[in-house]
Formats: structure tokens, C-alpha cells, sequence
């Protein structure tokens, strides 16, 4: 395994980390989640994300029980949640956003659920325009000082709003947001590369990135069809196999075109893709997530591929999927 700063903290991640979004609680129940983390932190793997809207917060509980059953040091691995959307269905004002309220409820709730006293890093899943930045920042500031959390971020916030949130901690020397959780992939590169490309030399952010395989199309495994044990096929889910496949064939046949350079290396599509998420340097770590052993084990060999693509294969990947 290799390891990476968080931005420029001193907390360092595995680059290649371990995610429960769609699968924790649908796709995989206890012993396949035991088997999962199990696997990664015996890898290396020493980060693990999560979320209070994960199937409900059950995605949490039942990476807490793992965690807790298969007893690993608690210094030995990171955990993580988000703030935002809730855990109930059909919420109440005071059990989603971001307000003073709401960041603390979940954040204790978060630490009963996954069973630890501390989360390592507690994002801001998304933007709340419904609350003063300001009161965020506070709020996550409180929690830090209180040891409940150790570093804060956001997911999906537009450089605009963190910006703001760093000048507010500026001026009233609060805990600043040290890390954003954005998509990146292929086919997904805009914000990352563009709009945050300020963020990092201006504050030293670090990136957690999510749906390194654009939710498995960069797998190559919806190249003739979709698999019924999908997560895109998962109920609740079709937003998601819109948003994957909702454009017509265009994304599958830049995945196509990537099969015949992966092919020439000798490794599949998937750490084909993965690898080259970690070419990033703003990247700090990589978020896989998995059903099964088998697709865990091809993901974490992204660390083998990396060696073999220079700038002249760099340049070819990128030109597949123009």
C-alpha cells in the first residue's frame, strides 16, 4: 500500500481507501461486510467512509458492528461520516442540513453507530443554502475542540462556498475545512482539475475522491448490458443509472475504446481507471467500493498498473475517452 498526506495535514491515508455508499445494508450484510473490511485493512487499507444517509444510517451500523468484531486497533484506521441529508425518511427541518443542530445531532448519532468516540473526518455532504456558512464552521470548530472530530471537509461544495468558509475561520480562528469529497474519474474531471485547482495552493486541501469507475461503467461490466446485481439496477437507485447510462451509448463506447490500451498492459479496465485517478497529485486517496472480495481485490491492484503508465499512456487514455 501506499500512503498519501490529506492535503497538508499530517494525517495520512492509504491511497487506495475503502467506501460503504449503495453497497453497506443493500448489496452486502454482515459477513460479506467482515469479509470486505477484513480484506482492505489487511491490504493496508486505513480509511473508511461512510455516512449518516447510507441506507438510512444502517450502512454505519453495520460498519461499526464489523469494525468492532473484528477488533482492529482504533489507531490503526480512519472513519468517516457526512452530514446533511438526514437518516430518517421524510425528515424534519431539524434532522437534515447543515444548522448548528443538525451537524451535532448527526455527529453523536454517527459515533453511536459506527461505535468509535471520535470520527476522524466529518464532511458537509453538500451545501445547505438554507444556513449561514458561518454557522457551519462554528459548529465543526465546536466538535473539533471538543475531540469528537479530528479534521472536517465538505462533498460537492463549489469553490465559491469554501472559500467563504475558509475566510470565515480566518477571521474568527475557527477549524478550517482541510479536505473535499468530489466525484473523479475519466469521465468526470471538470471541478476537480478546474475549479478546485485554486483550493489547493491557497489552503493545502486534500481530496477523498469518490466513484473512481463512474459507478462501474469505467469496469467495462456495462459493455453489453446492465448485470441484474448492479447497484445501478438497486431500487432507489434509478437516478443513478441515469446519471450513468441515462446519455445513450456515448459513455460505453469511450469505455470501449479504453479496453485495447488496458488489453496492451495486461490489466483490466477497473485498475486501469483507478490507476489513473491516483496520477492526480491533489488526490489523496482513492474510495473503492465493492460487493465482493473478488472485485476488491482487482480495484486494490491499481497499485500495480500505476508503475506502467508513463505521460505517452497518460496521454492515450485521456485521448480514448477525449
Amino acid at each position: 500500500m501506499q500512503y498519501r498526506r490529506l492535503g497538508s495535514t499530517g494525517l495520512q491515508l492509504s491511497a487506495l481507501s475503502f467506501g460503504a455508499w449503495v453497497t453497506f445494508g443493500k448489496q452486502v450484510g454482515r459477513s460479506q461486510a467482515r469479509e470486505l473490511l477484513a480484506l482492505a485493512h489487511d491490504r493496508g487499507v486505513n480509511f473508511f467512509d461512510n455516512a449518516e444517509t447510507y441506507n438510512k444510517g444502517v450502512a454505519e451500523e453495520l460498519m461499526g458492528d464489523v469494525l468492532a468484531d473484528l477488533r482492529f486497533a482504533r489507531d490503526s484506521y480512519c472513519v468517516s461520516s457526512k452530514v446533511f441529508f438526514g437518516a430518517v425518511d421524510d425528515p424534519l427541518p431539524t434532522q437534515r442540513g447543515l444548522s448548528r443542530k443538525h451537524v451535532m445531532d448527526a455527529c453523536h448519532q454517527a459515533l453511536q453507530r459506527l461505535r468509535v468516540d471520535y470520527l476522524d473526518l466529518y464532511f458537509c455532504h453538500r451545501p445547505d443554502p438554507d444556513t449561514p456558512v458561518a454557522e457551519t464552521v462554528a459548529a465543526m470548530d465546536t466538535l473539533i475542540r471538543q475531540g469528537k472530530v479530528l479534521y472536517w471537509g465538505t462533498s460537492e461544495w463549489p469553490a465559491e462556498a469554501i472559500h467563504e468558509a475558509h475566510r470565515i475561520a480566518r477571521e474568527h480562528h475557527f477549524y478550517a475545512p482541510v479536505v473535499e469529497q468530489p466525484e473523479y474519474n475519466l469521465l468526470h474531471r471538470e471541478r476537480v482539475e478546474t475549479e478546485y485547482a485554486p483550493l489547493y495552493e491557497a489552503y493545502g486541501m486534500g481530496t477523498t475522491i469518490w466513484s473512481p469507475l463512474s459507478s462501474g461503467l469505467l469496469s467495462g461490466k456495462y459493455n453489453d448490458g446492465v448485470p441484474a446485481d448492479s447497484r445501478i439496477n438497486q431500487p432507489g437507485y434509478e437516478w443513478l443509472r441515469h446519471s450513468v447510462l441515462g446519455k445513450g451509448s456515448e459513455r460505453v463506447d469511450k469505455v470501449r475504446a479504453l479496453k485495447p490500451i488496458a488489453d496492451e498492459l495486461g490489466v483490466g479496465l477497473a485498475p486501469l481507471a483507478i490507476a489513473w485517478c491516483l496520477l492526480n497529485p491533489h488526490v489523496s486517496t482513492v474510495m473503492l467500493g465493492a460487493s465482493k472480495t473478488e472485485q476488491l481485490e482487482q480495484n486494490l491492484g491499481a497499485l500495480d498498473v500505476l508503475p506502467k503508465i508513463d505521460k505517452a499512456m497518460q496521454e492515450r487514455i485521456e485521448k480514448a475517452v477525449a
